[in-house]
């Protein structure tokens, strides 16, 4: 039975669900859907370690910062790799959702979207990222739990229900039923190895030095994994590695689907390998239902008819697949009771202050 206290704290909280990703970080509050989304950036100066600009406004600065300011990715691979730094962006992200509201108290409830495969120490980092940056309570879900959440897929009904979701820093694979995981994989091969896959590619092939950014942009706009209807075409500048000069190369889409292609293969093959070890009855239903792909990475183009031709299975791309793990980590705390058995590792994960 809640106490008086908690169930005054429970009518006036504010409830926060938090999608910390490599690439971005949204925000779902309670009530009024996504609120926040930003770039997973910080630019901090050098000497002092202080926090300048958080989000879009610091990836404008990625790669033409000068010498004293640093332009940081907090989480690499889905995990806190500067913690201080991952505190700062929390704290801004959780007060810039408490002006959108009129709520007094606060200390929100948060709940946080984390990859399956991360260790003890890591979760923990988070945890306590959040507590530091003003949560009075802070949970864990992990990100395949939260996305297939809120892409609505019927993760407590009898049928079987599969999702895909490709973020920044891991893939993560699961497929549900009976309000559980059956099988889960999850794997360090998302958007960032793709990126790194075009560097490494222009680097070979063109003698053609350019940045993440860069390569994130050709991603963006020419990018693929299945033979488009009509193929592209792009110029890419940055440093020719023989003259050391300022150069720009055309490169079609069909050259980047090649330079991207054995990350997709790794991502196929861990696809392939979770429904290996999937019990027949729920192939069954899955061949009914069809794969849900979610995540920033998932839109890339053709992926899902890649993915589909590969498995036999028809795959399909959530509802605004990039919010699918906030808005999942934002309805936990609405419909907890509902949940809890799914969630049954979430109550571990928290405390109180």
């Amino acid at each position: 039975m809640l106490s008086p206290l908690d169930y005054f704290l429970g009518l006036f909280s504010l409830d926060i669900g938090i999608d910390l990703g490599t690439a971005n970080t949204l925000v779902s509050v309670r009530g009024k859907g996504i609120v926040i989304n930003e770039p997973s950036f910080v630019a901090i100066e050098k000497k002092t370690r202080r926090p300048i600009e958080v989000g879009a406004r610091a990836k404008e600065m990625w790669g033409k910062n000068p010498k004293d300011i640093l332009v940081v990715r907090p989480l690499r691979d889905g995990v806190i790799a500067e913690f201080e730094v991952t505190e700062a962006m929390l704290h801004h992200l959780i007060s810039k959702a408490h002006e959108q509201t009129w709520v007094p108290i606060p200390r929100p409830r948060v709940v946080i979207g984390i990859p399956s495969g991360v260790t003890e120490v890591e979760k923990r980092a988070v945890f306590d990222a959040a507590i530091s940056a003003g949560a009075r309570e802070a949970y864990l879900i992990e990100e395949p739990v939260a996305a297939a959440i809120g892409a609505g897929l019927p993760v407590q009904e009898t049928r079987g229900s599969m999702i895909i979701d490709i973020g920044g820093g891991t893939t993560e694979v699961a497929i549900f039923s009976l309000g559980g995981i059956v099988i889960s994989r999850s794997i360090r091969v998302a958007g960032d190895e793709l990126d790194e896959d075009i560097v490494q590619y222009m680097r070979t092939k063109h003698n053609l030095l350019i940045g993440e950014p860069m390569a994130e942009k050709v991603k963006t706009e020419i990018g693929s994994a299945y033979p488009l209807a009509q193929e592209r075409v792009m110029t890419v500048k940055g440093r020719n590695l023989v003259t050391g000069l300022p150069s720009s190369v055309e490169v079609s889409s069909i050259e980047i689907r090649e330079a991207v292609s054995r990350s997709i293969d790794i991502i196929v093959d861990t696809v392939k390998d979770a429904l290996d070890d999937t019990p027949p009855e729920l192939i069954a239903d899955l061949m009914e239902s069809g794969i849900c792909m979610a995540g920033g990475s998932s839109q890339l183009k053709g992926l899902t008819e890649r993915m589909a031709e590969e498995v036999n299975i028809r795959v399909w791309l959530a509802e605004d697949a990039m919010t699918c793990v906030a808005r999942g980590a934002g309805r936990v705390l609405e419909d907890y009771n509902n949940l809890r058995r799914l969630l049954a590792g979430l109550e571990r994960g928290s405390t109180r202050h």
